[in-house]
């Protein structure tokens, strides 16, 4: 990784924390050039934060480096901030996840499935183990 890749990957870190700080969470960069001793992003709780800020999209790969720093790190669930030049932040995380953050946040609405015959039934699922803080 060349050194401008380094630098524009902190002023990603920058920012999406500058950000992150403006909806009221104490969000602070892991350290410079920490190579993955430390979370890119730390504040918002029960979320493990991995910021690419690079032109190409390799989703799958940044969610499974994600994912190994979230259980290295057990700071919650794997989540990727990513954004190309001129473009606004987005957001990846699982579908589960999502799910599991969403039903916090609305009182634990129950999850249905669709079975082979196409009716619907209540899941006997539990939690994936996702760590899941509701939304202020």
């Amino acid at each position: 990784m060349g050194k401008r890749s380094q630098r524009k990957g902190a002023d990603g870190e920058r920012e999406l924390a500058a950000i992150l700080r403006e909806y009221g969470y104490i969000v602070e960069r892991g350290g410079s050039m920490s190579f993955g001793e430390i979370p890119d992003l730390v504040g918002l709780p029960g979320v493990h934060i991995e910021v690419k800020r690079c032109e190409q999209v390799r989703l799958s790969e940044w969610m499974q480096q994600a994912e190994t720093d979230s259980k290295r790190f057990g700071d919650g669930m794997p989540v990727v901030f990513h954004r190309r030049s001129r473009e606004p932040w987005r957001v990846t995380m699982s579908l589960a996840d999502f799910m599991t953050m969403y039903s916090a946040k609305f009182r634990n609405s129950p999850r249905k499935e669709r079975v082979k015959n196409g009716t619907d039934v209540e899941s006997t699922e539990g939690n994936n183990g996702a760590i899941v803080q509701p939304f202020p």
